[in-house]
């Protein structure tokens, strides 16, 4: 072997060993729904292993948590456990129909993948959702539109009576003060307990009874639900 090769060799061998170089991101979302909020964002940088959700995979005790009352804590609690980055309730409380939260900046280190969940309101369980999505290399401006899921964990029977807690049946509130009340319920019959895309909601226009205590005029949506636009820097 001569001296070039073995040169040669070494040079690869040195190339091979360099890290893999940092990302820094800066990232903006934004609620297109015409009159739901989002509760606090949770968005994880993290290895290809990692994920917050799966689709047709059933929720997880924290997914529960967080798409049933909002509570990121033991999502983000797992993240951090598991040496993800996380930057938690960028948009400092609900983002309400319309509004972006935007300049959220992320230095995701060695993590080749983000994730991004926050629950809709008002609903039973459905939650935005951005699943293990491949950080691009080239430097940039990216645009995700995501859709809302349900976790697959509570019926939909869309009657607001302040549950919010894991397993206890009902939606928390509605934040735009626009929800009715009395509802007999809407009659959820899906057999599906895994994560899957949203039906969206029925509502009705009986403020004061009525199926539902959502209105169909203000709180359905179609998909997609967010849009999601990260700087590659």
């Amino acid at each position: 072997m001569n001296l070039n090769h073995i040169s040669r060799l070494f040079l690869l061998g040195s190339i091979v060993s360099v890290p893999v170089s940092a990302a820094e991101l800066e990232i903006s979302i934004t609620n297109l729904t015409h009159g739901n909020h989002f509760t606090p964002i949770l968005i994880t940088a993290h290895d290809d292993a990692s994920h917050l959700f799966q689709s047709g995979e059933m929720a997880t005790p924290a997914l529960q948590k967080m798409a049933e009352g909002g509570d990121i804590g033991d999502l983000a609690a797992a993240a951090a456990g598991n040496s993800e980055i996380t930057v938690e309730n960028p948009a400092m409380g609900l983002l309400a129909a319309g509004a972006k939260t935007s300049g959220i900046m992320l230095d995701t280190q060695s993590m080749t993948h983000l994730s991004i969940v926050a629950m809709v309101l008002p609903t039973n369980d459905a939650f935005i959702g951005l699943d293990a999505w491949k950080i691009p290399t080239e430097p940039g401006s990216y645009t995700i539109n995501i859709n809302a899921y349900d976790a697959g964990t509570e019926a939909n029977d869309e009657i607001i009576n302040g549950g919010g807690m894991p397993g206890t049946p009902g939606i928390p509130a509605a934040p735009g003060g626009d929800g009715g009340a009395n509802g007999t319920g809407v009659m959820d019959n899906s057999a599906n307990s895994n994560v899957h895309i949203h039906p969206g909601v029925l509502g009705d226009t009986d403020t004061a009874g009525g199926m539902s205590d959502l209105d169909s005029r203000i709180h359905r949506w179609l998909n997609p639900v967010a849009r999601v636009v990260v700087e590659v820097k």
